[in-house]
């Protein structure tokens, strides 16, 4: 290669990189609340269940104790559970520090979800969730939406 087709080159991989930096970007929601850290749609698994966190309106997540510690989960119903049946392990979990996210399930799958304290937010019925348990968290309450305890007692009456 001579030395003007080199240069060519370089120049127009130089004026391409900006351009590649801004589409690398456009894979990540950037979304994120503070501390929360980031799911890896179809590569993460459920810390419960171990399938596969695909469905971004149903996703939860919980982070907390001395070392930070954060479990994903597909589906509100696997973190319930997996909070009751691990409470002596991670006695940090009832700890009202311990930070606990869910998707809001009307926010859409697009890269602006949108993430809601669990324990604030409301639980509607009627949707088709990863492992059924089919709630889907929201942050107004309408009629016959279930609060964070009211959810958690449903969930646990279901069984699985």
């Amino acid at each position: 290669m001579d030395r003007r087709r080199f240069l060519a080159a370089a120049v127009h991989g130089f004026a391409l990189t900006p351009i590649a930096a801004a589409l690398s970007a456009c894979g990540s929601s950037g979304a994120w609340p503070e501390g929360m850290a980031e799911i890896k749609w179809d590569r993460d698994t459920c810390t419960r269940c171990s399938m596969v966190i695909s469905d971004r309106r149903f996703a939860a997540e919980l982070r907390g104790g001395e070392k930070n510690t954060v479990f994903k989960f597909d589906d509100i119903g696997c973190a319930v559970f997996w909070m009751r049946d691990k409470q002596k392990d991670y006695p940090w979990l009832a700890d009202p520090a311990t930070r606990f996210w869910v998707a809001d399930a009307g926010a859409g799958t697009g890269p602006g979800e949108k993430w809601l304290e669990a324990r604030k937010a409301y639980y509607s019925g009627g949707k088709m969730s990863p492992m059924a348990y089919n709630l889907g968290a929201k942050v107004y309450a309408e009629a016959g939406d279930l609060g964070f305890e009211e959810m958690r007692q449903h969930v646990l009456a279901k069984g699985k």
